[in-house]
């Protein structure tokens, strides 16, 4: 079956024109054109009927030319026509279709289609959904060149969907004659297994009884935000954060350096990327775990399939990587550089680099850890058209966190029906007491409301409060301790998964063998292990564990491990790692500690990956062995440059978050030897300080000994960015600064805190001349109307126009600063805000439309 599906527009254009034919309208539009189409009343442009027929064309038409399910075209025609009868009913008009691009638009129509896909069998929906996106594709060529209006006010948009017609095109010419057909053959096939093999999101934790481990991405996936950062003063009239959809990124820039922290869901958003561009067509996506060849290299591209051992590796015609290289159409996918050991991140970076001025005009993200690579990383040695944009994925807003446990317990009730047809009241109103229940406890608890901001924690702990009926651990490490009970102690026994093999195990020697093979990849700095040193690993641990031993050599737990904890992932049959590096340096940890292994923890404490492994370790120590860690941590090191040993000091102090029980000498210790650390000097050095946890703001001086107000600003900037209400008592000494460069950086910091308590405490007292007041989300658009509005407003996180025109008070709002994407550009709703005077737009993103005649725009 092929994913993509392409129609030549000589003959999809005319089966197109029929639905949107008016002799009454004029060929040529000035402005959007909302409700485009109707297929009713005067102005139907075509009848149900005529939408059935035109339907049943197409179908037969993409049925000539692509594999297809004979045997089910008249259901497949009758889901087409009812999903093209919903162009009329969803509420987007032509621009937003355009702005959308096929495969979002697609994604829309069919999700106005409640049940279509029960209709169909799994080969007949394929066919259906990439049949769509093709459609899709020609509906928006078809409304751009009817329209003056689209062409000049989005010209990439049209620029991007004519590329995509004339690659439909050569592609379809490409089937006779042009291209090699086994070039042709092979990338329907590739394009197709990628678009199933990462179509599915694996939410770890989830332990319902009888259910999957894995949910389909497209009703599971959320759209994170990413930041792009510019300038270096911090103040009104710098942009210093603009606010994207970080699935958006690659549209308008070919190059992306994406961070984000542990769970932060840059793994996810590369499957979605794949997805997308497999089923549009436009690009072909190249998946490229970096942990498959961190100590090879960045492979050639001859290499790229057999280096990340990709099933139809042996099957590719030769050569065909490069051609596809060679025609700009590839989209490298490079996950995770800091996988590769450090000492060969450099070799690897400029591997790529080569790569791609070679082959110019592919697409590039890259993925990484925050700390793991510098600012400027990837930059082209001043070749302005070599340089990635550098994006962050933004903490999870609480809009996001809601709407992902809302989508969780969403997905959850649909398995259960899935499973079990029919209906189950009592299994619904218990997911929905538990859905209520998490979402309350988010709101008002700040401990989880610091774990919850990122797709896996947010998704362990809705496993969890369904696992624990409600009762919710606080701490990061009683969270993975009760992920680590659920998944190797009750997980199958509550699945009723008894006889799977016949290996027994408790779960703390399910866990010492984990740490063993957690262990190995820390110490040989590998991502991944093989499946021959895997089981050597185990084969070497098993005599001193004679229950595990009693059980079978090491193959046969090795295969238990991997099929019945849920913990590990096989990789092609040749080796395996952990499902989430966070797992894989918690147990490491563990295994650090039972070893009394921390001379190891002390050598590599200066390097950024350790960092978690080393907060871990001394969250499991006991009371003596923390106490000596943390002094070593602390003890001179003349083989380390000073910034490493400041990197040690300021780990023993991030340490003391996570530690239950210590002598207070220590204690002492720690903040006598690094309170001389938390004097920044420039502001990256400041927002470096917010890692270290609540204890930094034990060492930083009082806010009312310091009279200048760059140093004011230095410490806003540390303190705002310590994730504990604690901070914001320490804030408080700063609100009432006049200088607008630390009233902007206060104003910035609330997302980081309970908004509430933060808006009464902070935003309520800063003097509003001149500041700009950043809302993130509808909970701080709610807080800031509750104090009365404000008349200097930021968007600064990707709300809707009824969101906003809800949240914002027409007699305060003066000036609007838009520094986030907007769902829909039209700003007509702004008409209702008669004070308004002034609109700052952020160039970055996309132009908007109907702006309220007298309000002044600018960039």
């Amino acid at each position: 079956m092929d994913a993509v599906v392409r129609t030549p527009s000589r003959l999809a254009a005319p089966l197109v024109h029929r639905l949107f034919r008016d002799p009454a309208r004029p060929p040529v539009f000035s402005e959007p054109v909302p409700g485009f189409v109707t297929w009713r009343g005067a102005r139907a442009t075509a009848t149900p009927d005529d939408v059935h027929r035109t339907a049943a064309d197409l179908v037969h038409l993409a049925a000539e030319r692509h594999t297809a399910p004979t045997g089910e075209l008249a259901p497949v025609v009758d889901v087409l026509a009812r999903t093209l009868l919903a162009i009329a009913e969803v509420d987007v008009t032509d621009a937003d279709a355009v702005r959308l691009g096929p495969q979002d638009y697609a994604r829309r129509l069919r999700g106005a289609v409640q049940g279509a896909d029960r209709e169909l069998s799994p080969d007949a929906a394929w066919f259906h959904d990439a049949l769509l996106v093709s459609v899709c594709l020609h509906v928006l060529h078809h409304l751009v060149r009817r329209s003056a209006y689209l062409q000049r006010q989005l010209p990439g948009r049209a620029s991007r969907i004519a590329q995509l017609v004339d690659l439909g095109d050569a592609e379809a010419a490409a089937r006779g004659t042009e291209r090699p057909q086994a070039d042709v053959a092979f990338e329907a096939e590739y394009t197709e297994w990628v678009a199933r093999r990462h179509g599915w999101l694996t939410i770890v934790g989830v332990d319902f009884p009888n259910a999957p481990d894995r949910w389909p991405l497209e009703e599971t996936y959320l759209s994170l935000e990413a930041e792009e950062r510019s300038g270096g003063v911090t103040g009104e009239e710098d942009e210093q954060r603009t606010v994207l959809l970080a699935d958006r990124a690659l549209e308008d820039h070919d190059r992306v350096l994406l961070r984000g922290g542990a769970g932060s869901g840059k793994t996810t958003l590369v499957q979605w990327l794949a997805v997308a561009a497999a089923r549009e067509g436009a690009r072909i996506p190249f998946v490229l775990p970096v942990r498959r060849f961190a100590r090879e290299g960045f492979p050639a591209p001859d290499d790229f399939l057999h280096a990340v051992r990709h099933p139809l590796a042996a099957r590719a015609p030769e050569g065909w990587v490069v051609r596809t290289l060679l025609s700009g159409r590839a989209l490298l996918l490079v996950d995770g550089i800091d996988e590769a050991p450090e000492k060969t991140r450099g070799e690897l970076r400029d591997r790529l680099r080569r790569l791609l001025r070679v082959f110019s005009g592919n697409g590039c993200l890259v993925t990484s850890r925050p700390s793991a690579v510098s600012d400027g990383w990837l930059s082209g040695g001043g070749l302005a058209e070599e340089d990635f944009v550098e994006l962050s994925l933004a903490p999870m807003s609480r809009d996001r966190v809601t709407r992902f446990i809302r989508d969780w317990h969403a997905a959850a009730r649909l398995d259960e029906q899935s499973r079990s047809p029919g209906p189950r009241e009592r299994e619904r109103s218990t997911l929905d007491e538990y859905e209520q229940r998490l979402l309350h406890s988010v709101r008002i608890y700040r401990e989880l409301r610091q774990l919850a901001t990122n797709p896996l924690m947010c998704g362990l702990i809705c496993a969890l409060n369904r696992d624990r009926a409600g009762s919710l651990p606080s701490g990061r490490k009683e969270l993975y301790d009760a992920a680590l009970e659920m998944l190797l102690q009750r997980r199958d026994p509550e699945r009723d998964v008894l006889y799977a093999d016949d290996v027994r195990l408790q779960q703390s020697t399910r866990e010492r063998l984990l740490q063993k093979l957690a262990h190995a990849m820390l110490e040989e700095d590998a991502s991944e292990l093989t499946r021959e040193r895997a089981v050597g690993i185990l084969d070497a641990a098993l005599p001193a564990m004679p229950a595990a031993r009693a059980q079978g050599d090491g193959a046969k737990i090795f295969r238990h491990l991997l099929h019945r904890t849920g913990l590990l992932r096989e990789r092609s049959g040749e080796s395996v790692d952990f499902v989430h590096r966070t797992f894989q340096d918690y147990l490491a940890a563990k295994e650090i500690v039972a070893r009394g292994r921390f001379p190891t923890l002390v050598d590599h404490a200066h390097q950024s990956e350790w960092e978690e492994v080393i907060r871990m370790a001394a969250a499991h120590a006991r009371p003596e062995e923390c106490a000596q860690f943390l002094e070593r941590l602390l003890a001179p090191a003349p083989g380390l440059r000073r910034p490493q040993v400041n990197h040690r000091r300021l780990m023993a102090a991030a340490c003391l978050d996570h530690v239950t029980e210590l002598d207070p000498a220590v204690q002492q210790l720690v903040h006598d030897r690094t309170k001389n650390l938390v004097r920044p000097t420039t502001e990256p050095a400041a927002r470096g300080l917010g890692w270290v946890g609540p204890i930094v703001l034990e060492l930083l001086p009082d806010p009312g000994q310091v009279p200048d107000d760059r140093q004011a600003l230095l410490l806003a900037i540390t303190a705002t960015r310590v994730e504990d209400d604690a901070a914001i008592d320490y804030l408080v000494r700063l609100r009432s600064r006049g200088a607008l460069p630390v009233r902007t950086e206060l104003a910035r910091g609330w997302r980081h805190f309970d908004t509430e308590r933060y808006a009464q405490e902070i935003i309520a007292h800063l003097d509003p001349d001149g500041l700009y007041f950043p809302v993130s989300d509808t909970a701080e658009l709610a807080a800031l109307r509750e104090l009365g509005g404000r008349p200097r407003i930021q968007v600064a996180g990707v709300m809707r126009a009824e969101e906003l025109l809800a949240g914002l008070l027409p007699e305060q709002l003066t000036h609007l600063w838009l520094n986030a994407e907007l769902p829909d550009t039209d700003l007509s709703w702004l008409s209702g805000f008669p004070r308004l005077r002034a609109l700052r737009v952020n160039p970055r993103l996309p132009r908007v439309r109907n702006v309220p005649n007298g309000v002044e725009i600018t960039a």
